[in-house]
């Protein structure tokens, strides 16, 4: 029965069993960790060869030069050609970093405050500027425009992406609005792949700001669960024909790929970006970590490595996946308490308590032992205006672990919703 169909006495009878089970949860002592999307250890067991991969007389590399020395400040053609095959672009268009794509998102965003793209610093806009934040979405993209004092404005996240009439809406008429933070293959955290028609949508509309910027951050775009993956259209191809190709700055990295603090990052963008990109670089920094980077083209040569790669981590983590959408679904499903997704790829399942609950539950999780990203985490400036969604992260704990930590979400949902029903 649905808990909203129950009488007081039911509601109260109901409490009474669920209170007993969270007792017992907190009486187990327990200390799981749900909060981060990390790879488990034995993920990034998969790709120990890195360790030992190279040889003292393995460090030359395609343009003849010593990878253990400077030079190449746009990293190595090898590592530009196996990101182009990712980003689906020539690799004269792309730049291969350091570890992180946070990083050049980072980066990107420095650059124009102080600089601009083309048409003045955007530090330098009376009033400010303004960022669109597509929610729920990824905490440390607004953290980022935040941290520069710029507004970030949540948009909402529809089944096909970003509800775009609310974009257009919001940067077709306002020249201070310079951007949209997008993860547009298996969104975080609602594993949401942006439709043909909304790719096509953010190419062609008309912001009022002529250096608008898509940050279209494709971390998870060779992230599968399954044999039936979702297809994400070719933002560049969408931009090219719109004539916008400077408005878009991909990112994507080898963080959950191989090792996630050691990994390799690339940005992808049109020619003139690339163009004025590179000028940054060769003043921040001679060069990048290379010999990673050869590292990683050893391992993975092609896009055909990688995918098969992919598909050795999809057997480890599936089933953990399957495991949490089984829990949700054989204790929630008809309680009418609880809605959440059920992701293709990437590495949350996103869900919604009713209003006002999100914060309660994360709160008696922690409290039993369980740690769960913050409750509005995925809102700019942490708040959730329904105080309803929470990011579940299942990849780190060992199943026996994951199980446990299920249940006691399950536990943990009830018993704030009972609580609210309840007037308690």
């Amino acid at each position: 029965m649905k808990y909203t169909d129950m009488s007081a006495a039911e509601l109260q009878a109901e409490l009474r069993a669920v209170d007993a089970a969270y007792s017992e949860f907190k009486a187990k002592g327990l200390k799981l960790d749900m909060s981060r999307g990390r790879p488990a250890a034995n993920q990034l067991d998969l790709s120990n060869d890195l360790l030992n991969i190279l040889q003292p007389e393995d460090i030359k590399i395609q343009a003849g030069l010593d990878a253990r020395n400077y030079a190449l400040p746009d990293g190595l053609p090898e590592c530009r050609a196996l990101f182009a095959q990712l980003f689906e672009v020539p690799a004269d268009q792309v730049i291969a970093g350091g570890n992180s794509s946070l990083k050049m998102m980072f980066d990107i965003i420095s650059s124009g405050m102080t600089h601009g793209y083309g048409f003045g610093p955007w530090g330098a806009v009376p009033g400010g500027i303004k960022f669109l934040c597509p929610s729920p979405g990824y905490d440390r993209h607004f953290a980022v425009t935040e941290y520069f004092g710029v507004q970030n404005i949540a948009v909402p996240m529809t089944a096909e992406g970003p509800d775009m009439a609310e974009v257009r809406r919001l940067c077709e008429n306002d020249p201070s609005v310079k951007g949209i933070w997008c993860v547009p293959k298996y969104s975080n955290p609602q594993g949401i792949t942006y439709s043909k028609a909304t790719v096509e949508a953010l190419a062609a509309m008309k912001p009022a700001a002529p250096d608008f910027k898509i940050m279209w951050d494709n971390a998870y775009v060779v992230h599968e669960l399954t044999d039936t993956p979702d297809e994400l259209h070719n933002i560049f191809d969408a931009a090219r024909a719109a004539g916008t190709e400077d408005r878009v700055v991909s990112f994507a990295s080898t963080s959950k790929i191989t090792f996630a603090g050691a990994g390799v990052a690339a940005v992808a963008a049109s020619p003139e970006m690339i163009k004025l990109i590179k000028k940054r670089l060769v003043i921040e920094s001679i060069g990048p970590d290379k010999v990673n980077q050869l590292r990683h083209v050893r391992l993975l040569p092609d896009v055909a490595a990688v995918k098969n790669k992919m598909k050795r981590q999809a057997d480890i983590i599936a089933p953990k996946f399957k495991l949490v959408l089984e829990t949700l679904e054989r204790e929630l499903g008809n309680l009418g308490i609880l809605s959440w997704t059920n992701p293709k790829g990437g590495y949350f399942i996103s869900v919604d308590t009713m209003p006002g609950c999100a914060d309660r539950v994360v709160a008696l999780c922690a409290e039993a032992g369980a740690v769960l990203t913050g409750a509005g985490a995925t809102y700019p400036y942490g708040k959730d205006p329904n105080d309803s969604n929470i990011r579940i992260a299942p990849t780190v704990p060992p199943i026996d672990e994951l199980k446990i930590a299920a249940e006691l979400f399950v536990v943990a949902v009830k018993k704030a919703s009972l609580e609210k029903l309840m007037g308690s």
